[in-house]
């Protein structure tokens, strides 16, 4: 099967997901997996997810999906897709894909993003744990007031499939950043290194979403009327171009 078919049945299996979910509108994501709190030195569980090797592709968008097909509480998937499942929804290389998918459902439960069950006979059932990566119950981030929304045209148009893991945690940390704002907006140097991500990364993210024309960046003055000597970027998302297929590549 060329890359090509491969993802044609990735975006069936995805679409089939999201369907049988009954996904509309915004998947919802606690802030705190985006953004680390105040204060606190480490990175969040979003920039965790995407280091490593690969770039951590396998196992962010594994957990991408789990979030977005776990509706209920206790928000878990008792009947999963297996390796071999996985690998068709993600388009992975059928000689590799159930033995990267293994591991890294592992990665996620030694890192408390999951739990994994064991069940006789099929594959082992999967429960969300909290976002925050600490062991917790998960909980609806919608119940917990403000949540970082994506748009369920994220995984069934295909950009889960196509953008890089850089690319999608700068889609989420803009999503927070900016809010429901529709104009460019400045992000202050501490708000961004709360993300936990490299400027390497920010900058190669940038580049990526830019060229997908999912990301506006523009250069704007710093300081009063009589102050032009600093130009600093601010962002806008664009998140009309998820409707539509991405440039793939």
């Amino acid at each position: 099967m060329s890359p090509g078919e491969r993802r044609s049945e990735a975006l069936g299996y995805l679409r089939g997901a999201a369907d049988r979910a009954k996904r509309r509108g915004y998947i919802p994501f606690p802030p705190a997996f985006v953004i680390a709190p105040e204060g606190e030195g480490g990175p969040p569980p979003l920039a965790r997810l995407i280091q490593g090797g690969r770039g951590g592709k396998v196992r962010l968008r594994l957990y991408l999906c789990i979030t977005m097909m776990a509706t209920k509480e206790p928000f878990d998937l008792r009947r999963p897709p297996g390796p071999n499942g996985w690998t068709q929804m993600l388009g992975l290389d059928p000689r590799t894909g159930p033995r990267r998918v293994a591991s890294n459902l592992t990665w996620l439960a030694d890192n408390k993003l999951i739990d994994l069950q064991p069940q006789w006979g099929r594959p082992s059932a999967i429960t969300l744990m909290s976002a925050t990566g600490d062991g917790g119950v998960y909980t609806q981030p919608r119940e917990e007031g403000r949540y970082v929304g994506m748009p369920v045209e994220f995984w069934t148009r295909g950009w889960l499939l196509q953008l890089s893991p850089t690319a999608t945690a700068l889609l989420f940390a803009l999503r927070d950043a900016l809010g429901g704002h529709s104009e460019p907006q400045y992000i202050h140097t501490a708000k961004r290194e709360r993300y936990g991500l490299s400027s390497d990364t920010w900058t190669k993210g940038r580049k990526e979403l830019e060229a997908q024309g999912l990301l506006t960046v523009k250069r704007e003055p710093q300081g009063d009327f009589y102050d032009f000597t600093r130009l600093r970027n601010a962002y806008q998302l664009n998140l009309e171009r998820l409707d539509d297929s991405p440039s793939w590549s």
